[in-house]
């Protein structure tokens, strides 16, 4: 689950109505140009961050892991947060929020993914998150103030942030880790260094997997500055100071951070600023995703996407 948190004035939701005609179709239009490439061949590990790698090799390795899950993740536990988020939000679809709707299908279809369900939920608290229940189908739960918060390609960018998780069978993991951190100590037989470890691990690991759904988020917005603008906005943002915010400014920043964090002091601060942080540092991910965005990886990505998207249309 994401963790996005900062506490500005409880907003509502100003969603349109269903929107008919010509409306609708100048929106549909809008979505398609805000993200034309299509990765029909896409796997996860075409994007997936090293990091992120190798922390989920180090995370399956611990002993006993897959007992415990199966101790926290039982029946009960699942169906506790199902009930939860449906009983307290609403589900989008097309005849629901259905610009939000067109967003999720648009950003599922780009990332060659199943769009999960996907609900809003009244909260201050601007957030995002993704749930895998077993048997079912996973779905997505966005905060109204995030949707206030962001412009529509910005909130498509945290959607797509969201199905990286799931295109990364991250869903179960995350359930997982979010209820082992905070059950472990109660686990029978799991002692409290134990389940301290475990939740570095596990601490470790998700902020990890929150690099390479930032990629999953850049494949669909197909321009860097809009998720930089997210996490900028996350970092320190409002709507009323929106129009305000400067994306290059904000990566100055980020690599002001690097410099100042670069002697051995600043290291071991560091380390100490992120270690209990179930997300990377706003500054960490914006420095990431420019640099990522800019890679030959990245580029052979567009590359090959624009290949098959060709000899698909001839």
């Amino acid at each position: 689950m994401a963790s996005l948190c900062f506490s500005p004035s409880v907003l509502s939701c100003k969603i349109k109505p269903p929107i008919t005609g010509f409306r609708k179709q100048r929106f549909s239009l809008f979505v398609c140009r805000a993200a034309s490439l299509t990765f029909r061949d896409l796997d996860a590990d075409d994007f997936r961050h090293p990091l992120d790698k190798q922390n989920t090799l180090l995370l399956r390795a611990i002993p006993g892991l897959n007992d415990i899950g199966k101790a926290l993740l039982g029946t009960v536990s699942e169906q506790i947060m199902l009930l939860e988020n449906i009983g307290t939000s609403v589900l989008v679809s097309e005849n629901q929020l259905p610009e939000l709707h067109y967003l999720m299908v648009e950003a599922a279809r780009i990332l060659n993914i199943e769009a999960p369900d996907l609900y809003i939920r009244q909260s201050p608290v601007p957030n995002a998150y993704t749930l895998a229940v077993s048997g079912k189908k996973p779905f997505v739960v966005v905060h109204t103030s995030l949707v206030e918060l962001l412009s529509r390609k910005e909130l498509q960018a945290v959607l797509a942030h969201e199905l990286g998780h799931l295109k990364c069978d991250h869903g179960v993991w995350l359930t997982f880790a979010n209820i082992l951190t905070l059950g472990a100590y109660t686990v029978p037989g799991v002692g409290s260094l134990i389940a301290q470890r475990l939740e570095e691990q596990l601490l470790r690991w998700l902020r990890a997997a929150e690099l390479t759904c930032d990629r999953a988020a850049l494949l669909v917005a197909q321009d860097p500055k809009v998720v930089v603008s997210v996490l900028m906005k996350l970092a320190g943002g409002c709507p009323s100071l929106s129009d305000q915010l400067n994306v290059d400014a904000f990566l100055e920043q980020a690599r002001s951070y690097d410099k100042a964090s670069s002697s051995p002091v600043g290291w071991y601060i560091r380390n100490a600023q992120t270690r209990q942080l179930s997300h990377p540092l706003p500054v960490l991910r914006a420095r990431e995703i420019d640099e990522w965005s800019r890679s030959q990886e990245y580029r052979s990505l567009l590359q090959r996407a624009m290949q098959v998207n060709s000899v698909q249309k001839i």
